[in-house]
């Protein structure tokens, strides 16, 4: 049975087993007719047209596993951020694992989107806000809507300051062959409020795996909301990752992806202003070799006056391995005084790598400051003369001159601890010790 027709025979199993309002029911009964008319997408939709899912699709996946996790601390610890405090929501193969987990309801809410999407308590906050800022019209983003149950519900109330981060980890134990989830996020940051959330989505062994995740983000007025996606993962390892994000009057919301593992990910990055003097930041590092895949696809939206969006992001690809990026933006008519820069620079380090970009812009209004640009090239041979002529051997040499081109969306990273494990990343993956005080 091919996987779109194991999903739709699925899914009124799915339905028996929770416990969801009528207004849910019918809310995943469109999802799933649009996900039914229009299929997993292709290289014939423009915007998957360097992306194909066809070999990933081929897998018998488990749709719903079993989960006989025994997972400790102790096994996962290296993935999180354990040299500081941090809420925890943990989920093993798409269920929350409580043992691993530190929520919390005091001030702030971070919790279940199980819980939210059933508790009378929180219903007024899922009538206004679950599913109103993703796409009705994308398959994949209907597909996750359609079997929405779990994953994480932040709700940070008005003028509070979330007192440390919060890191949502999925683990996949590798109990299936292959195994199909599918998280949803919810994250609603209030009026003068302010969040730091780090999110990893990371499997323990070798077997395959498929996750179509979707996150929507409402930033409220002057809400500040900082956002880091770190994607590391084993080589069966593919990710569709759908970010919806909606901002309000003077908020700042930036999204930072850091790209280095995994077979196939998708990035559908998406941001709609709908307030003046707003800031919208994406940020992106994609480091990756063999036959790894990796596919940006963003779209900032500028729809009310004097806002800004910055979009910045550095890609190195070596032996097989090739990048897509598709930066889109949007200005409507009424957008006068907007900001917006968009550049996408890329270095191939093997003949054999590829990069398709496609930075667009599309302006309705006269009074604006807009640009895009693409670089795609080699490492320089002269810097990388000069350092060997000063006794730096080659290969450190290469990764210094890497490090280096990084650097400017690495020094955007607030968290010092998060900025040192990203750095030993890096490090890692080019092969060498930079020599920094990690």
């Amino acid at each position: 049975m091919e996987l779109k027709e194991k999903l739709l025979s699925s899914f009124m199993a799915f339905e028996e087993r929770v416990d969801v309002q009528t207004e849910l029911h019918d809310l995943r009964t469109l999802a799933i007719k649009n996900f039914e008319h229009k299929g997993f997408p292709t290289k014939k939709d423009e915007a998957w047209k360097y992306t194909s899912l066809n070999a990933i699709l081929k897998k018998d996946f488990t749709v719903f596993p079993k989960n006989e996790s025994t997972i400790e601390f102790k096994d996962v610890k290296k993935y999180f951020l354990h040299e500081i405090d941090t809420y925890k929501l943990v989920f093993i193969d798409g269920v929350f694992a409580s043992n691993l987990s530190s929520t919390t309801h005091e001030g702030i809410d971070v919790c279940l989107m199980s819980s939210a999407l059933t508790k009378p308590k929180y219903k007024m906050v899922i009538d206004s806000y679950f599913n109103q800022i993703a796409s009705k019209d994308e398959s994949l983003t209907s597909l996750n809507t359609a079997f929405a149950n779990e994953g994480a519900y932040i709700n940070i109330p008005k003028s509070k300051v979330a007192d440390k981060p919060i890191e949502i980890m999925y683990f996949s134990t590798g109990s299936e062959t292959a195994l199909l989830a599918q998280p949803r996020n919810l994250i609603v940051v209030g009026e003068n409020s302010h969040v730091q959330i780090i999110e990893r989505h990371q499997c323990l062994n070798e077997n395959a795996v498929l996750t179509n995740s979707v996150t929507e983000i409402f930033a409220q007025k002057r809400a500040i909301v900082d956002y880091y996606k770190i994607q590391n993962d084993e080589l069966e390892a593919n990710l569709i990752d759908n970010t919806y994000v909606s901002q309000k009057q003077e908020s700042h919301v930036s999204v930072q992806t850091f790209s280095f593992g995994g077979n196939l990910t998708r990035n559908n990055l998406n941001f709609y202003q709908f307030g003046e003097r707003l800031t919208s930041t994406l940020n992106g590092i994609t480091i990756i070799g063999d036959k790894q895949h990796v596919d940006h696809y963003t779209l900032v939206h500028h729809a009310q006056p004097n806002c800004e969006s910055f979009q910045d992001y550095k890609g190195i690809f070596s032996d097989r391995s090739t990048g897509v990026f598709n930066g889109k933006v949007y200005v409507e008519k009424e957008a006068q005084k907007t900001n917006a820069f968009q550049k996408s620079n890329n270095i191939l380090l093997s003949d054999k790598a590829t990069i398709n970009a496609k930075p667009q812009l599309e302006i309705f209004a006269d009074d604006v400051k807009c640009s895009h640009g693409c670089t795609v090239g080699q490492l320089d041979e002269t810097a990388l003369f000069y350092m060997q002529q000063r006794g730096i051997p080659k290969k450190e040499a290469k990764a210094l001159l890497m490090y280096a081109f990084s650097n400017a969306v690495i020094e955007s990273i607030k968290i010092p601890e998060l900025k040192n494990r990203i750095t030993t990343i890096i490090a890692t993956k080019l092969g060498v010790k930079l020599g920094f005080d990690l």
